[in-house]
């Protein structure tokens, strides 16, 4: 996988005369220049000149021998190339500067003493201080480079962390549409089979119900509004199924109605309601669900008054189960899901999650 965000290394030109690279020559030569500066013959200016012409061949050396040529025997290490042409390049650039500076027909410089003596100095001082700059730059750049290829790799592996996690969470959808589904038609089976006048009735408001529920199984996320048009069509459902035993209740905070919700979370907790608490009771009970939004937290509570989680003897059941791994993937550790019994019967759960605004 390519990852576009890191910039890819600069190379030919670019890289040979990078200005950072030419800057950082220019007052590197200047600082080798200006302790002797003063005291030298012609005056501090030609000096400059001098050292900052020698720095300049030091640096190409460094950068062409940096590039070419592209493949080395393995035996030898492209650094090693680099200083030793540094080295090599800082006697040799001087020769050829004091050749270029000599005015024609006067004596060589090599037979001015004085002049040779500038030559031998500068050719010695440079010699000696040019391979550690070129060493120490050389690490600045591993440095640099291996910063480089750490940020490469962390971009990549959030990539595929995030590609995992959105696969986990499309999976766990698609594990909670089968379920929803299968307990719903359960449910319209039994009123066909007890011939219960209501079978019609139940039959179109589920269809009518799952067209509008359906879409929305593998939407990334929807809104708490979305989610209790869901809730209030399921609990109609259930209502006309045993309308002696299921009462409810919903309570929300207008606040809330478009906050971020991932998909069937509120119709999960319902459900688990219906199935694990009203259904097994032969008294049956009240759902109340109640949404609230507090700063930036939205707190959910859905409780019944049915069996108990005791008496149900099926535990959280799947959907809970699944629901608590989708929170996870969506929220990470900012969300909790707590299902506790209450007093005198029933069971409530309670999840509190970021207030965060869905976008549309």
């Amino acid at each position: 996988m390519h990852v576009s965000t890191v910039s890819a290394k600069p190379h030919g030109l670019a890289l040979l005369l990078g200005w950072r690279r030419l800057s950082f020559t220019l007052c590197a030569s200047i600082a080798l220049g200006l302790p002797f500066a003063f005291s030298w013959p012609s005056g501090p200016l030609p000096l400059l000149g001098l050292t900052m012409l020698l720095g300049l061949i030091s640096m190409l050396a460094f950068g062409l021998f940096e590039q070419w040529p592209k493949r080395l025997p393995a035996w030898l290490a492209r650094w090693v190339l680099q200083v030793a042409a540094v080295a090599a390049a800082t006697p040799l650039g001087m020769f050829v500067i004091y050749l270029l500076i000599a005015d024609t027909g006067t004596t060589p410089f090599w037979r001015d003493i004085a002049r040779l003596d500038g030559c031998v100095m500068l050719s010695i001082l440079s010699l000696l201080l040019t391979p550690w700059i070129a060493l120490a730059a050389l690490l600045r750049q591993k440095d640099a480079l291996a910063r480089h290829q750490a940020l490469a790799f962390d971009l990549e592996r959030s990539e595929l962390e995030r590609q995992a996690l959105d696969a986990r969470l499309h999976l766990l959808q698609a594990q909670v549409a089968p379920h929803f589904l299968f307990n719903t038609l359960a449910n319209v089976q039994m009123l066909v089979n007890t011939g219960s006048p209501q079978a019609c009735t139940v039959l179109d408001s589920l269809i009518a119900y799952l067209r509008a529920a359906v879409p929305r199984l593998h939407q990334p996320a929807t809104t708490f509004g979305q989610e209790l048009q869901l809730v209030q069509a399921y609990l109609d459902l259930m209502h006309m199924r045993m309308p002696d035993r299921l009462t409810f209740a919903l309570h929300v905070d207008e606040a809330a109605l478009t906050l971020r919700c991932p998909p069937m979370t509120l119709l999960t907790l319902v459900e688990n309601a219906v199935a694990h608490g009203i259904d097994p009771s032969e008294e049956g009970g009240r759902i109340d669900v109640q949404v609230q939004r507090r700063g930036d937290r939205c707190f959910v509570r859905v409780s019944d008054t049915g069996v108990g989680l005791q008496s149900s003897g099926s535990g959280l059941g799947t959907g809970l189960a699944t629901l608590r791994e989708r929170l996870r993937l969506s929220f990470g550790t900012e969300a909790q899901l707590h299902v506790r019994a209450q007093q005198p019967h029933g069971a409530c759960a309670e999840l509190d999650l970021p207030a965060r605004v869905a976008i549309s």
